[in-house]
């Protein structure tokens, strides 16, 4: 597996904590869709992964939401439909056809196949627009 870069380490400077969480997800996306064709880009909020179009983002929280520890990473990621799920957080229409769904991930163990349903439909999504 690929080491990540020092740009993607940098940007955990404020919450290292969630690093391994990162790496986690990083790996599991590259074991995925890394034969298909999977780029990283790191900017100063968020490190969107993508294909032909993004399909996931990480991104830290700014502020503690609810009865969530302070150490977390949203996953964002794009759907065709509003997906129902207990872990997603917020959900919004971002323009006709286009949802936007928030995933907090506090743990590796959150990281799994339940998760990943999502995040297939999304990888596959921004393949076909």
């Amino acid at each position: 597996m690929a080491e990540i870069t020092l740009n993607e380490a940098a940007f955990f400077e404020r919450l290292p904590e969630v690093l391994p969480l990162y790496i986690c997800f990083r790996e599991k996306v590259m074991q995925r869709y890394g034969s298909i064709g999977v780029g990283i880009k790191v900017s100063k909020t968020q490190i969107a992964f993508r294909n032909k179009y993004v399909f996931a983002v990480v991104s830290l929280p700014m502020r503690r939401i609810g009865n969530l520890p302070k150490e977390y990473m949203l996953i964002t990621f794009g759907l065709p439909y509003k997906a129902e799920s207990r872990r997603i957080l917020q959900t919004v229409e971002a323009y006709p056809g286009r949802w936007t769904h928030h995933i907090a991930v506090t743990r590796p163990e959150e990281i799994d196949e339940e998760f990943f349903v999502k995040i297939d439909e999304a990888f596959y999504f921004s393949l076909g627009k």
